[in-house]
């Protein structure tokens, strides 16, 4: 009688549960304006919503703490002539975020840690250099003061907000519109999603594409992709049926020469057929079966390599390339010439293979784009639909099948939107790994995912190193080709935001160009004295308000008198 064996996991448990109702923000005209955005965005200071107003975009920024009903007379940030469509904090500067609107325009925004009296309208940089609408933006993980805009007319300008100048433009690389950018983690790689179905990984700054899939998902519908901690792509589409999908895939050398080359250097290497799995040769037409298509050969997977051999041959090479004793024994191996008969060529050392995916599984048949927020401390993806009322999540591994689902958060009502919480702004104490901000049609509510726990001491493994606000590079160094990885701080004694810090732009040439904000006046040596007639007149209107506020506070005594008269009265 064989026993199931469950997957070790420290995440398996992981389960949502919705923040208390004085705990959420209430009353918010969230946007509704038809674009695949996230409409929110969060940091461990505010948090920022993009709501409907008149005579153009507009987004509300609320301090964490300022939960409850939020008045209807808040003050908004205002400056773009059209919905904003994408919003985005600066991970370097909690006080820093920049908006894209369907004016053709980004601007970025200076936050106060004070609540202002009236809208903010003034921003301290406008970035102009698209052609159509603005709908995606992206901070660096590393460089400070860089930024990525993707717009309609299916151009990247990657620019210096310090300077207010471009950096890098992308103007060739795209035929349609861009559906989704995503920097990997030391920002060194772009991975781009496009209107015509192909999945790219991009150099930006040598402006060449590195590796590319057409069809990653077969669906004419968005696509998604992130980067995964280590270095996967992470997909979500649909299928020809419609059908929402999610994918693993490794843009990678897919045959690695270390693996192979470190199995070199071990003594007996003449493993059996049934080791093909530990030398990570898969064959490619078995493979396939897990995405609908018959096969008669044997399934061997593994996250390494994809063998695109005769399935009848898979184990006969996996042997072959075991008894390799040399590198060149290794070569003729993949030529074909040596190490056994009838081996059909497999992927050559180096080569990208990016035909096959690690993991591919069908979801639903939902409408709603999946949006993915990958965590790479805990490798977790979670997936929120748009319009689902559902947050499904997902741990990535390097044990078949790789993606293993998780658990499910369900609520009533759909979403509208979502934002992710950066893990330095989590409560370590209560072993909280990942919190959203939901919106509603009139309201937004923490969702907080734990891993239950009974200690209350620091959890180590739940909490590695997780990057924080500081920055690895200057914008300089990063476009002269250096690469850094985050800068880590631990989370042992928890995270205090640091105090505001400004963010000064230099601007060089658009200074002269940019019109002032407005009339102002100051006092000055060479204007002239006020005349004795005005400042009499000025003393006879302060000494009639003077009278006229004693005047009040005698009515208003007067009228407490009565009033407890009244009270004794009836008592």
């Amino acid at each position: 009688m064989s026993r199931r064996v469950v997957r070790q996991s420290k995440f398996r448990h992981v389960f949502g549960q919705a923040a208390k109702a004085d705990q959420a923000y209430e009353d918010i005209r969230v946007s509704k304006v038809t674009w695949d955005s996230s409409f929110c965005a969060v940091n461990p200071k505010f948090l920022a919503i993009i709501v409907e107003a008149g005579g153009g975009g507009a987004f509300i920024v609320l301090p964490l703490a300022k939960t409850g009903r939020v008045d209807k007379n808040y003050p908004l940030v205002t400056g773009h002539t059209a919905p904003v469509l994408d919003i985005d904090w600066c991970p370097h500067n909690d006080n820093v975020i920049a908006s894209a609107s369907d004016d053709t325009t980004i601007m970025v925004w200076q936050i106060p840690d004070y609540t202002p009296m009236r809208n903010i309208t003034e921003p301290i940089l406008t970035l102009e250099g698209h052609s159509k609408r603005v709908g995606i933006l992206s901070w660096h993980p590393t460089a400070r003061n860089v930024l990525l805009s993707a717009g309609g007319d299916n151009v990247i300008i990657i620019w210096n907000v310090g300077t207010g100048e471009v950096l890098l433009s992308l103007d060739d690389i795209h035929p349609d519109v861009i559906h989704s950018v995503c920097w990997n983690s030391n920002g060194r790689l772009l991975a781009t999603t496009c209107k015509d179905k192909t999945l790219r990984i991009i150099d930006p700054r040598k402006g060449q594409v590195v590796a590319e899939r057409f069809a990653a998902h077969e669906g004419m519908r968005p696509m998604r992709a992130v980067f995964t901690r280590q270095g996967h792509i992470f997909t979500t589409g649909f299928t020809r049926m419609s059908q929402r999908e999610l994918g693993l895939w490794d843009p990678v050398t897919q045959l690695d020469a270390w693996v192979l080359l470190r199995r070199l250097k071990e003594p007996p290497l003449a493993p059996l057929p049934g080791d093909a799995e530990s030398l990570g040769v898969v064959c490619g037409d078995c493979m396939r079966r897990r995405r609908g298509y018959r096969c008669g050969g044997p399934r061997v997977v593994s996250r390494f390599g994809v063998c695109s051999s005769l399935h009848q041959s898979c184990l006969g090479n996996a042997w072959a390339l075991g008894r390799a004793r040399s590198v060149q024994e290794l070569q003729g191996v993949q030529s074909g010439t040596g190490g056994g008969t009838g081996l059909v060529t497999p992927p050559m050392l180096g080569q990208n293979n990016f035909e096959e995916p690690v993991a591919l599984q069908e979801m639903d048949t939902s409408n709603g784009v999946l949006l993915p927020f990958y965590d790479p401390d805990s490798s977790i993806v979670y997936l929120c639909g748009k319009g689902d009322s559902s947050i499904r999540y997902f741990e990535i591994t390097e044990e078949p099948p790789f993606v293993h689902y998780l658990n499910t958060f369900s609520s009533k009502e759909p979403q509208r939107g979502m934002g992710f919480m950066p893990k330095r702004g989590l409560d370590v104490s209560k072993c909280e790994i990942a919190r959203f901000y939901k919106l509603y049609e009139r309201k937004c509510e923490p969702i907080i995912m734990t891993v239950p726990r009974k200690s209350d001491l620091f959890q180590d493994d739940l909490y590695p190193d997780t990057p924080g606000p500081e920055p690895a590079l200057e914008a300089d160094e990063w476009l002269s080709g250096q690469d850094a990885e985050p800068v880590l701080i631990s989370l042992r004694d928890g995270y205090m935001p640091p105090k505001h810090r400004e963010l000064r732009v230099t601007k060089r040439n658009i200074l002269d160009v940019r019109p002032p904000p407005g009339p102002r006046r100051s006092q000055s040596a060479s204007d002239p004295p006020l005349s004795q007639h005005t400042l009499e007149t000025l003393l006879e209107e302060i000494k009639a308000l003077r009278e006229q506020v004693q005047a009040q506070e005698q009515r208003i005594t007067s009228l407490e008198n009565m009033l407890c008269e009244l009270v004794d009265g009836t008592d």
